[in-house]
């Protein structure tokens, strides 16, 4: 079975009412980068970045995959599909796509601040972590995310993945964000790529290029055709 690797990013769950950071009504229009998604926010003012985590979990808990999640599943029937998403939301998961590869970390995990191979999972019932939750350690508990300034630790996974596509599937981001952005470097020669985004998405490539202006929702199934033909 071939291999289709699909790379995400805030787009595709825009739609499903996650609040990106860069758009307009975005994130950032209510905080400031620093003070929530950096260490240095984290040290200033650790139960901001806790409360701001929390609301983004009751966000999510209302939040259903929309049909461009859904698209991606479907696929799974025709090709091995290798998700790698830059969103920290689990709605490729509840779509049911069975492998998906988190550059970014997870919102409803979180990890020692000490030790970050210390992970656990939040419960629906038990979704909040608050100031003077510890780690075996006696570390306090910090979101499972990567921050600005941070490594990304599973680029590398993400890379390796790339490197072994049949065809490439851009949906959702600007392309703007490294290292995601640079994954496309790894393709193998003359693998197909097909964008989808609203938004004109510029690539310097010598690589098939297939573009759909289009919100995920839609633009997934002209996308499915074109995969569907390009894997036979």
């Amino acid at each position: 079975m071939k291999r289709l690797v699909v790379l995400t990013g805030a787009g595709i769950s825009a739609e499903s009412g996650i609040r990106t950071f860069r758009d307009s009504n975005g994130l950032w229009e209510s905080y400031r980068i620093e003070e929530v998604a950096s260490p240095e926010g984290w040290r200033a003012n650790p139960s901001l970045v806790l409360n701001f985590y929390s609301t983004r979990r009751e966000e999510l808990r209302k939040a259903k995959p929309n049909e461009g999640h859904l698209g991606l599943a479907r696929l799974q029937d025709f090709c091995d599909v290798e998700v790698i998403t830059q969103n920290i939301d689990n709605l490729h998961e509840k779509a049911g796509n069975k492998k998906v590869l988190h550059l970014h970390g997870e919102l409803n995990k979180v990890c020692s601040s000490c030790d970050q191979d210390y992970i656990i999972s939040l419960s629906e019932d038990q979704p909040y972590i608050q100031l003077g939750d510890l780690c075996p350690k006696g570390c306090q508990l910090r979101p499972f995310v990567v921050w600005f300034g941070e490594p990304v630790p599973n680029i590398e996974q993400a890379i390796q993945l790339t490197q072994q596509a049949n065809i490439f599937l851009i949906v959702g981001t600007s392309m703007n964000v490294y290292p995601a952005a640079g994954l496309i470097h790894y393709l193998q020669p003359n693998v197909p790529i097909v964008v989808i985004d609203p938004k004109p998405i510029t690539l310097f490539t010598a690589h098939p290029l297939f573009t759909i202006q289009k919100p995920a929702s839609s633009g997934i199934l002209e996308a499915e055709e074109i995969i569907k033909k390009t894997m036979l």
